[in-house]
């Protein structure tokens, strides 16, 4: 793209890679050149943490504030009730409201970490969309909003058509969501003067969809600005490691396990995630991710620290990298990794080092961990595990035991 930015937004966008497309690139960039612009990102509640996959997008925000505009995290307690069905193969499990507050307040701990939240000019302000979405009388929506909409022109989007292309089924519920999202939109702007809304690129349909619905009902120019799919240099979905979700909230994973996540990004993968995801200089990320051989270890042990910091601290960061160093290049313990603990009651007169594995987390099930020491691929206290019908009683665990799952996985158990 050719476009030469006159905003330090959509340069720090452009040069770091967030930007995959834009509704209005001159409008848009016009107007973060004249004022302080308001811009949302939405979540829906569906989880207890925001996770890996939600970090990108966090950055923006971030970036958004430090370029002197104003963030809006729009918690989606109206429409987690909803569930959004954008390339989903199947419909969400529905939550009780219980359960979506409870999941907002521990989502609302990292955004907290990222952004601040005071009364400055740019200060971020966090909203909830059951606020307004709560209390719509149906008819009046289908009047005032619904009337605005084309079903042929909403059957005709992506994330609508390949589940339909598909034969599995959409419910009218789902149907609904788009609308709502749009609705969004035009309350942000009409209550908060919200001029852009941000989000991954599978969001594009329903953003253009609020920016229509914003402009006929309230005759308001507003922008859209998406984010590319991050998917890993080997094609894999950005966010999900070995045993799962890579959470964001320390009590979820530890800052142990989030820095190792990101000490484990492959080499090719390096320099990009130093752009998206520290706010070290293009140059030098450019440089940490063109080192080659062993070089590029300390390039992940920089990436790793950066955003460890970001999101746990300096502290939690630095004793995530002592923990590594001692456990990989000493062979020696770690007093920070994912630790057992195992009751005398639950360990009764033993219990299989194939269980152990499962319950320490180092494999999703008992034929996981099997396969794991039959394959040379587990390890005990630094010495190959060979004998899957090993038991484990009181005795071995006077001092804590260290289980290993190839070279970078390990736990701790411990007798409690």
């Amino acid at each position: 793209m050719t476009y030469h930015p006159k905003s330090e937004f959509i340069a720090v966008m452009m040069e770091r890679g967030f930007l995959a497309d834009c509704t209005d690139y001159q409008g848009l960039d016009e107007a973060l050149s004249n004022g302080v612009v308001p811009a949302y990102i939405g979540y829906d509640a569906t989880a207890q943490s925001l996770h890996v996959g939600h970090l990108m997008n966090i950055m923006v925000l971030r970036w958004l504030q430090k370029t002197g505009h104003k963030p809006i995290t729009l918690m989606g307690g109206g429409t987690t009730k909803v569930g959004d069905p954008s390339f989903r193969s199947d419909e969400r499990p529905l939550l009780g409201p219980e359960q979506i507050d409870a999941n907002i307040v521990g989502m609302q701990q990292v955004f907290a970490k990222y952004l601040d939240y005071s009364d400055a000019p740019a200060g971020a302000i966090m909203l909830n969309n059951a606020e307004w979405l709560d209390s719509l009388n149906y008819l009046d929506f289908l009047r005032d909003i619904g009337r605005h909409f084309s079903v042929n022109r909403m059957l005709s989007f992506e994330s609508v058509k390949s589940r339909l292309d598909r034969e599995q089924s959409l419910s009218f519920l789902e149907f609904n969501y788009m609308i709502l999202q749009a609705y969004d939109f035009l309350e942000l702007n009409r209550r908060y003067g919200c001029l852009l809304q941000m989000g991954g690129s599978d969001q594009w349909g329903n953003i253009v969809n609020g920016i229509d619905l914003t402009r006929r009902v309230l005759d308001q120019e507003i922008y859209g600005l998406t984010t590319p799919l991050l998917t890993t240099s080997d094609g894999r979905k950005m966010g999900k490691s070995a045993n799962g979700a890579v959470w964001l909230n320390g009590d979820m994973l530890s800052p142990y396990e989030f820095w190792q996540f990101w000490r484990n990004t492959t080499d090719a993968d390096t320099g990009k995630f130093l752009k998206l995801f520290t706010e070290l200089p293009v140059a030098e990320c450019d440089r940490l991710g063109a080192l080659a051989g062993s070089e590029i270890n300390a390039a992940k042990v920089i990436l790793a620290n950066e955003v460890t910091t970001l999101l746990h601290g300096a502290e939690a960061a630095a004793t995530a990298e002592a923990t590594a160093r001692e456990v990989f290049e000493k062979g020696g313990v770690g007093d920070d990794l994912p630790t057992l603990t195992m009751t005398q009651d639950e360990l009764g007169d033993g219990i299989s080092i194939v269980q152990l594995i499962v319950r320490a987390g180092l494999a999703k099930s008992g034929k996981e961990a099997k396969r794991l020491i039959n394959e040379n691929g587990a390890r005990m206290n630094d010495a190959p595990l060979t004998d899957a019908g090993l038991m484990i009683d009181a005795a071995a665990l006077t001092a804590p035991l260290k289980l290993s799952a190839g070279k970078k996985r390990h736990a701790l158990v411990q007798l409690g």
